[in-house]
C-alpha cells in the first residue's frame, strides 16, 4: 500500500462502480504541468513506498524545472508490457530459465510470473516472400511457422502457463496497432486488496515504435529486453524526468496532403530543434482537427526525431475511436470521468510549462516524401527528381556497404532489423510494358547504365533510379484508415484509367491489422489493388524492418551485374541504407497513394505533379491529378466502410491463432520441456550454480583486453541482429547443427539460443578492434602468444584457462538500440568489466543487470592517453567497499614487467543498480527475492 504522504486518495465512482484514484490535484502547483509528468506524478503517489518510490521524488516532479537539462531521478513502475516476438522471445526464455533455477534452489516454479500484465505479438517473423498473387498470404504464412515453428512452441506453452501473459498468435497484425485497437485501456483497472484502482494506462515496449500509442493519450516508449523483464517482474525504471517540448497546432490540412505528409513535416522540425531523450507534446486549437489514427502516426515516429514519447491528450477524438474500435461502453465512460477529474482531458485555451514551444500551421503541410536514407530529410514531391538527381552524383558506382543499422546513433531504442530471407522461386507480377526510362534518362542529365530483361516474357529496361519495392508497410500508416482508403481508391481509378505498375517492381500490401482487409473488403475496393499487384502479403512488419523478401530475379541479376543505383518506396518510418533491401541503396518513405503512384511510374525520375505516370492502352497519358481521390470520396468510404464491428468480430478470438498454432503440441506443467536439439530455443546458462544467496564480491585479477574499442561503438556493433555468416563461429555453430544456409534466419530470431548470440557477440562485420589494425569485423588477439582468431574463439581458450576478461573503449559505449544480449552476450564471454570514457545509459544499466561491473576513466583520461595497448595484463582492486560497492577503484596495468596504476569511476549510479550488481545481476536479485517470499 502507498504511503499517501499527500493525501491524494481518493474515490471516483463511474456507472455505479466504485474506483480508487489518487488524486494529482491534491499536489499543489500540478496544473502548471505538462499532460506527460502529470502521468508520472499520479504513478508516484500511487507507488510511493517511502523506500523505492519517496517523497522527494513527487516533490521533485511538482517542482519540476522546464528549462533543466538534468533534472532529478524516479522510479517509474509502468502498467504493463508490450513485446513483439524478436525481442519478446529472450525475455520468455529468461523467465522460463528461472523457473528451473527456483526449482533447483527448492521453491515453487509457478512463483516465477510476470507481476504486470506482460503481452506479446508475434509480428517481426513474416517475410514477403510471396508477392503479386492472391496465394501469397497462405505461402508467406507457412513459410513463416516452418521457420519459426521452434520459437512460436515456446511462446504457446508461456500463454498457458503464465499468468499475466497473452500471446497474439501470427497473422493477426502488428503489435503497435493491436495495441491502439485493442489492447489499451487508456485508463487501467486492477484489483488490489479487494479494492478496484483506477489509473492512466502506461507501458514499456520492446520495440522502438511503442510510442505509436501515445496518440491515444497512453504514455509509453521502447526499451531493452532486460528493461522490460525488470519490469515484468516487479521492478521499477529509473529514469530522469525529461524536458518537454509543447507543439502547438493551428489551422487544418489542406485538400491532396496525407497524414504521411503531415508525420514527415513534423519529423523534420523537431529532428531540426532536437528533442533526443525528451517527451513531445501537442496541443492547442487544432487538435482537434487531428484524426486519432494521424496523432498515432504521428506518435509512431517518436524514434526517427529521437523523442521518449510523443503524446496527445484525451479528448472527444479520443473517445470516438474507443467506440469505433469496440470498447465497452463502461471503460468510455470511466476514460472521461478519469480524464477530467485528473485534469488530464484537452483543454484548448490552456498553456502548460514547456521547456520550449514550436509552432505548427497544418494548412503550411504540403505532399511529400523523405529519403533516401533518413526519415527526417523530408522533400516536396515536386523536388523529388531534382533532388535525387542531386544525389547520384555520390552514389552512383560507389556501392556503400551495408550490415550495420544507421539508426543506432541517432534513434534509440531502434527495433530491430532481419536480414531477407533466401528463397528461389517467386511469382513476379505479369504485366504489360510501357519501356520509355531511355527518354526519361536524358532529361536533366541523369545517369544511364540501361539494362535490358525479360520479366515473364515481357521486355523491359531496369536503369539508375527506378523503383524496384513499392510496399504499403504496416507500421506507420495502416492505423489510418483514411490514408489506405486513400490508397484503394487510387488504385481503382488507376485501373479504370487503363493503368498497370511496372513489371519491374516488387509491390507488397502489409496491414497492421485485419480490420483493414475487411474495410477494403467491404468496400469493394481489393480487387483494384490486386490488380495493379498490392495483393496482401502478411499481417506483420515486412519491408520496414528488412523483411521485404528478395526482388524479382531478373531485376536482382541487373542490379548485381550493373551497379545499379535503385530506389525502394515504402509507407513506413525507417529507410536507412542496408535496412529494406541490401541491393537497394535508397529508400524513400511516402503516403500509401503515393506508393502506389511510384509503382505506376516505375521511377524516382518522374515529377509526379507535372509528369504522366504511364500511358494506358490507348498511349494517352494519365496524370496524378487524374487518379487522386478527392477529400469527399475518401471520407465517404471511410464513414460507409469502417466500422465498430470490424474490430469486435475482429478482435473476439484474437489469442486463438490458426490452425497451425492451435495444432502445436504444448506439454503440460509448470517447467519448460527443453528440446536439446533445437537450434532456435535453449536453456541460457545465466543461472548456472546459482545460491540462495549472493556470494560476496571479488576483485578482478590477471584479466586480459577481449576487445579495445573506439568512440560511438552501438549495441549492434556489439550484437548484430541481421545476417549470420557462413564462416563466422554462429555459421559454423548452425552448420554443424546441420542446417543449411538458407535456413540460418538471422541473429534477430535466434535470440532464444545463446549458443548463437555468444558466438555473434562483437560479430558485426563493421566492427574495428583495434588489437588487430585494418581489420573488420569479430576478430582479436589472443594473449600472450598474440595469435589472431575470432573473439568467440578468444574467449573459449581464455575461460578455459580461467582468465577473466575486459573491454576498452571510447566515448558512448553503447549507443543505439537498447539491445538485451549486446549486455548477456558480454556477460557470457567471460567478460568481468567495461572501461570506457563514457556510456550510453541504458547500456550502462543493462551491463550491470547482467552482472558486468563498467567503469569510466577518470576525467581527461581515456585509453590513448594512458598508453593503453590492450596486450596488457589488467587488475581491478577496490571494488567492495562494506556490503556495498565502491564509487572509485584502482586498475592495475602489468606489462613487459613493468607495473602502473590509474583510477576509475564506478559507474554504478542508484541503490538498485547496487543491489543488482551484488546479486550477480538483475534476474539473480528478482528470484532471490521471490524466493525468500515463498
Amino acid at each position: 500500500m502507498t504511503t499517501n504522504s499527500f493525501a491524494s486518495r481518493d474515490q471516483l465512482d463511474v456507472g455505479g462502480t466504485r474506483y480508487e484514484v489518487h488524486r494529482i490535484d491534491r499536489i499543489v502547483g500540478s496544473a502548471r504541468l505538462p499532460y506527460s509528468l502529470k502521468v508520472l506524478l499520479e504513478n508516484l503517489l500511487r507507488n510511493e513506498d517511502g523506500t523505492v518510490v519517496t517523497a522527494a521524488q513527487v516533490e521533485a516532479v511538482r517542482d519540476w524545472d522546464p528549462t533543466s537539462e538534468q533534472n532529478p531521478e524516479i522510479q517509474y513502475t509502468p502498467a504493463r508490457v508490450l513485446m513483439q516476438d524478436f525481442t519478446g522471445v529472450p525475455c520468455v526464455v529468461d523467465l522460463v530459465a528461472m523457473r528451473d533455477a527456483m526449482t533447483e534452489l527448492g521453491g515453487p516454479p509457478a512463483k516465477i510470473n510476470p507481476q504486470i500484465p506482460a503481452e506479446l505479438v508475434i509480428d517481426h517473423s513474416v517475410i514477403a516472400e510471396a508477392f503479386a498473387s492472391a496465394e501469397a498470404f497462405g505461402i508467406n504464412s507457412q513459410l513463416e511457422f516452418e521457420r519459426n515453428k521452434e520459437r512460436y512452441q515456446l511462446l504457446r506453452w508461456g500463454q498457458q502457463a503464465f499468468d499475466d501473459f497473452l500471446v497474439v498468435p501470427p497473422d493477426t497484425g502488428i503489435c503497435h496497432q493491436v495495441n491502439l485497437e485493442y489492447l489499451s485501456r487508456v485508463t487501467f483497472t486492477r484489483e488490489r486488496d479487494g479494492v478496484t484502482q483506477a489509473y492512466p494506462d502506461t507501458l514499456v515496449g520492446t520495440d522502438s515504435h511503442t510510442p505509436m500509442v501515445n496518440g491515444l493519450g497512453v504514455l509509453g516508449w521502447g526499451v531493452g529486453g532486460i528493461e522490460a523483464e525488470a519490469a515484468m517482474l516487479g521492478q521499477p525504471i529509473s529514469m530522469l524526468i525529461p524536458q518537454v517540448i509543447g507543439v502547438r497546432l493551428n489551422g487544418e490540412l489542406t485538400d491532396g496532403t496525407t497524414a504521411t505528409d503531415l508525420v514527415l513535416t513534423v519529423a523534420e522540425l523537431l529532428r531540426s530543434i532536437g528533442v533526443v531523450g525528451k517527451f513531445v507534446e501537442f496541443f492547442g486549437p487544432s487538435v482537434q482537427h487531428v484524426p486519432l489514427a494521424t496523432r498515432a502516426t504521428i506518435g509512431n515516429m517518436s524514434p526517427e526525431y529521437g523523442s521518449t514519447a510523443t503524446m496527445f491528450p484525451i479528448d472527444d477524438v479520443t473517445l470516438d475511436y474507443l467506440r469505433l474500435t469496440g470498447r465497452a461502453d463502461q471503460q468510455i465512460a470511466l476514460v472521461e470521468a478519469y480524464a477530467k477529474l485528473q485534469g488530464l482531458w484537452h483543454d484548448p485555451d490552456h498553456v502548460p510549462d514547456f521547456s520550449r514551444i514550436v509552432d505548427l500551421d497544418l494548412s503550411t503541410v504540403e505532399a511529400s516524401i523523405a529519403g533516401p536514407s533518413r526519415p527526417q530529410d523530408r522533400i516536396p514531391l515536386g523536388d523529388a527528381p531534382r533532388t535525387v538527381l542531386g544525389l547520384f552524383g555520390d552514389q552512383v558506382g560507389s556501392r556503400t556497404p551495408g550490415g550495420v543499422d544507421s539508426a543506432s546513433a541517432a534513434s534509440f531504442p531502434a527495433s530491430d532489423p532481419i536480414a531477407p530471407g533466401s528463397l528461389a522461386g517467386h511469382d513476379a507480377p505479369p504485366r504489360h510494358i510501357t519501356a520509355d526510362q531511355l527518354t526519361a534518362n536524358e532529361k536533366l542529365g541523369w545517369p544511364s547504365d540501361p539494362v535490358e530483361v525479360s520479366i515473364d516474357g515481357r521486355d523491359a529496361i531496369i536503369d539508375h533510379g527506378d523503383v524496384v519495392i513499392a510496399a504499403i508497410t504496416s507500421c506507420t500508416n495502416t492505423s489510418n484508415p483514411a490514408v489506405m482508403l486513400a490508397a484503394a481508391l487510387l488504385a481503382k481509378n488507376a485501373v479504370e484509367k487503363g493503368l498497370r505498375t511496372r513489371p519491374w517492381v516488387k509491390t507488397t500490401l502489409a496491414p497492421g491489422s485485419r480490420a483493414v482487409t475487411d474495410y477494403f473488403d467491404r468496400s469493394g475496393l481489393t480487387p483494384y489493388l490486386d490488380q495493379l499487384g498490392f495483393h496482401l502479403v502478411g499481417y506483420g512488419c515486412t519491408t520496414c524492418i528488412g523483411n521485404s523478401g528478395p526482388l524479382i530475379p531478373e531485376v536482382s541479376g541487373a542490379i548485381g551485374e550493373n551497379d545499379l543505383n535503385v530506389s525502394a518506396v515504402l509507407s513506413g518510418n525507417r529507410n536507412f541504407e542496408g535496412r529494406i533491401h541490401p541491393e537497394v541503396r535508397m529508400n524513400f518513405l511516402a503516403s500509401p497513394p503515393l506508393v502506389i503512384a511510384y509503382a505506376l511510374a516505375g521511377s524516382m525520375h518522374t515529377d509526379l505533379l507535372t509528369e504522366p505516370l504511364n500511358a494506358n492502352d490507348d498511349g494517352d497519358p494519365v496524370y496524378l491529378r487524374d487518379i487522386w481521390p478527392s477529400e469527399e470520396d475518401i471520407q465517404k468510404a471511410v464513414d460507409e466502410n469502417v466500422e465498430a464491428g470490424m474490430f469486435t468480430k475482429g478482435y473476439s478470438d484474437v489469442y486463438a491463432g490458426d490452425g497451425n498454432w492451435r495444432s502445436m503440441s504444448i506439454p503440460d506443467g509448470d517447467v519448460y520441456d527443453w528440446d536439446e536439439t533445437s537450434t532456435y530455443i535453449q536453456r541460457p546458462p545465466f543461472f548456472d550454480g546459482m545460491t540462495r544467496e549472493p556470494q560476496p564480491i571479488t576483485d578482478i585479477s590477471g584479466a586480459r583486453v577481449l576487445a579495445k574499442l573506439g568512440d560511438s561503438v552501438t549495441t549492434d556493433h556489439i550484437s548484430p541482429a541481421g545476417a549470420i555468416k557462413l564462416d563466422g563461429p554462429a555459421g559454423r555453430y548452425l552448420t554443424e547443427n546441420g542446417i543449411e544456409r538458407a535456413d540460418f534466419n538471422s541473429y534477430g530470431s535466434r535470440r532464444g539460443n545463446h549458443h548463437v548470440m555468444i558466438r555473434g557477440t562483437f560479430a558485426n562485420v563493421r566492427l574495428r578492434n583495434q588489437l588487430v589494425p585494418g581489420v573488420e569485423g569479430g576478430v582479436t588477439k589472443h594473449w600472450p602468444d598474440g595469435e589472431q582468431m575470432t573473439i568467440y574463439d578468444a574467449s573459449v581458450a581464455y575461460q578455459k584457462d580461467a582468465v577473466p576478461l575486459v573491454v576498452l573503449a571510447g566515448k558512448d559505449y553503447g549507443s543505439g538500440s537498447s539491445r538485451d544480449w549486446a549486455a548477456k552476450g558480454t556477460r557470457l564471454l567471460g567478460v568481468r568489466a567495461v572501461i570506457a570514457e563514457s556510456y550510453e545509459r541504458i547500456h550502462r544499466s543493462n551491463l550491470i543487470g547482467m552482472g558486468v561491473l563498467p567503469l569510466q576513466f577518470q576525467d581527461g583520461d581515456s585509453a590513448e592517453s594512458l598508453d593503453l595497448i590492450g596486450d596488457e595484463v589488467y587488475s581491478v582492486s577496490g571494488i567492495a567497499d562494506g556490503d556495498g560497492v565502491a564509487d572509485e577503484v584502482t586498475v592495475t596495468v602489468e606489462s613487459g614487467g613493468q607495473t602502473r596504476e590509474f583510477g576509475a569511476k564506478v559507474r554504478i549510479d542508484t541503490p538498485a543498480e547496487a543491489a543488482y550488481y551484488l546479486n550477480d545481476g538483475i534476474l539473480q536479485y528478482v528470484l532471490r527475492n521471490l524466493l525468500a517470499k515463498a
